[in-house]
């Protein structure tokens, strides 16, 4: 079983910074790409930022240049660093990533998600 643990939420005042790390677990054979998403009050859920598992980096366009995610494959863990932090940034968000694991014929890729950390920008 793969698991994925988000850590780093918390309270911060707009203007502020908020670091967010995932660390994957469990039993596999790799890790493709890795991501976060967010999800507002009363809104869907919505891709952020994603990595992969050699450094290639996108993002959306509410991110860009407030937002860097980064990895160490060595870990398995993905990170969110978010500068300028603006209250419609308030959100909980989720770590995903494209698991690889071993199966009896082969390799198979599968997408697994955190639990979510909350992240709140006051004004």
């Amino acid at each position: 079983q793969v698991q994925l643990v988000e850590s780093g939420g918390g309270l911060v005042q707009a203007g502020g910074s908020l670091r967010l790390s995932c660390a994957a677990s469990g039993s596999f054979f790799s890790i493709n790409v890795m991501g976060w998403y967010r999800q507002a009050p009363g809104k869907q859920r919505e891709w952020v930022a994603e990595i992969t598992s050699g450094g290639s980096t996108n993002y959306a366009d509410s991110g860009k240049g407030r937002v860097t995610i980064s990895r160490d494959n060595a870990k398995n863990t993905v990170y969110l660093q978010m500068n300028s932090l603006k209250p419609e940034d308030t959100a909980v968000y989720y770590c995903n990533a494209n698991v690889v694991v071993v199966v009896r014929v082969g390799l198979l890729g599968h997408d697994y998600w955190g639990q979510g950390t909350q992240v709140t920008v006051s004004s």
